[in-house]
């Protein structure tokens, strides 16, 4: 698991009802990812592999909000992957119950990712 410093001071000073999803899900992510990095794009934590995968939009309060950028690119159906744009995808968790419901979900669709940048 690679933890970026600047993540870490950002997370600490984020004042958001939904602070505990986030740093959770970056933890998991993380955690069950070791190939992927994280750093600070957009004023917001941005999840890397090979280009950007995934950043927050912290501005929610009653979700977590993770933009895939190129989300329309991932290969496979994804339920909680929402939007019909030409590029992004967003998948929304409102509480740690749910984020423990759709980490599966979740973490298939970086794996996706993943392989698709590994071709």
């Amino acid at each position: 698991m690679r933890r970026n410093a600047d993540v870490d001071a950002w997370l600490e000073a984020y004042d958001n009802p939904m602070k505990p999803v986030v740093a959770t899900l970056r933890e998991r992510v993380l955690e069950a990812l070791p190939e992927v990095d994280e750093a600070i794009k957009w004023q917001a934590p941005t999840f890397i592999y090979k280009g950007n995968i995934a950043s927050f939009f912290p501005k929610s309060k009653k979700h977590a909000s993770l933009m895939f950028h190129k989300g329309a690119e991932i290969p496979g159906t994804f339920l909680h992957l929402l939007g019909d744009g030409k590029e992004a995808r967003t998948i929304k968790i409102g509480t740690l119950e749910e984020l423990d419901a759709l980490e599966g979900e979740l973490l298939s669709i970086f794996r996706a990712w993943i392989a698709m940048k590994d071709v």
